[in-house]
């Protein structure tokens, strides 16, 4: 019998590939091989791009073990078809072993195995003879046990971390946020606003310095690359790193004005939920 399963990815191939990859037991099999003969066991699809398997392969006697693209595999189980298979990652005389292929593309592959021996003429010959034709010699089978593993990475969700209706001042208005999880976390900001503002993402520690007045505005956007100029309704996408530390909202006014003019300002991040562990810890500042 084919399984389908979903291959674990990671939301961004480059956060994954910064943090240890951990495989846990999923579901086994036990099969009886036949010599000669040749067992299906689960498809993967992968992500685009590809994704990385991981099995565990017990054998009483040798086994080659590869990938199959699963159409192709489908299309030789037609009644009257001819088999033609490209595998990838083929792995002989198997007894005992990890087995892992990297698989290059979101084309669903299934996992085959193929049992080496081969059975010999003069015994079929000679059972035959005793038996009558039809007969079927009895050969010791090939227990064959392949345990399944699946990956564990962190699980991450949008939550909305600021949404407010303040009133505009000259003074800049800064919103303490958080500290990033993970690097190239993503951050999402919406403003509304009936004059023009900047909107920036800072340090903590240099957002303070800004309304301090000890360093300018333009010293510190020069020193991020996520701002904005001219907002009065806008929604934009900026990451950080988690080397920045502590992160701040900076809005200032671009213009002067008068009376009373309040903005709308909302931000969403994407924040680690599960299995956070297997992040890489901050580095020591």
């Amino acid at each position: 019998m084919i399984f389908a399963t979903l291959l674990y990815c990671a939301l961004a191939a480059n956060l994954y590939a910064q943090n240890p990859v951990v495989w846990i037991a999923a579901n086994s099999e036990n099969i009886p091989l036949e010599p000669a003969s040749l067992h299906a066991g689960r498809v993967y699809s992968p992500a685009v791009g590809g994704g990385d398997m991981h099995v565990q392969i017990d054998s009483r006697y040798p086994v080659t073990v590869a990938m199959a693209w699963a159409d192709e595999w489908n299309a030789a189980m037609r009644p009257g078809a001819t088999a033609h298979f490209s595998f990838l990652c083929v792995k002989e005389h198997v007894t005992s072993t990890i087995y892992e292929c990297h698989l290059p593309s979101e084309r669903p592959m299934i996992i085959t195995f193929r049992d080496e021996r081969r059975p010999e003429k003069p015994v079929l010959s000679t059972v035959g003879a005793i038996l009558g034709p039809g007969a079927r010699p009895f050969f010791s089978p090939n227990d064959l046990h392949i345990q399944y593993f699946r990956v564990v990475e962190p699980e991450f969700h949008w939550r909305r971390i600021l949404n407010e209706k303040y009133q505009i001042t000259s003074a800049p208005k800064v919103y303490s946020l958080m500290t990033p999880d993970h690097d190239g976390q993503e951050l999402s900001v919406k403003i509304k606003s009936p004059i023009p503002l900047t909107v920036a993402l800072l340090p903590s520690h240099l957002a303070d310095q800004v309304y301090d007045k000890t360093v300018t505005l333009t010293a510190a956007l020069d020193q991020t690359g996520c701002k904005e100029r001219g907002v009065q309704s806008m929604s934009f996408n900026c990451t950080f790193n988690v080397a920045n530390g502590t992160q701040t909202l900076l809005i200032l006014p671009d213009i002067d004005f008068h009376g009373n003019k309040k903005a709308t300002v909302e931000a969403n991040t994407v924040e680690c939920v599960e299995h956070c562990e297997l992040l890489n810890p901050p580095a020591n500042p």
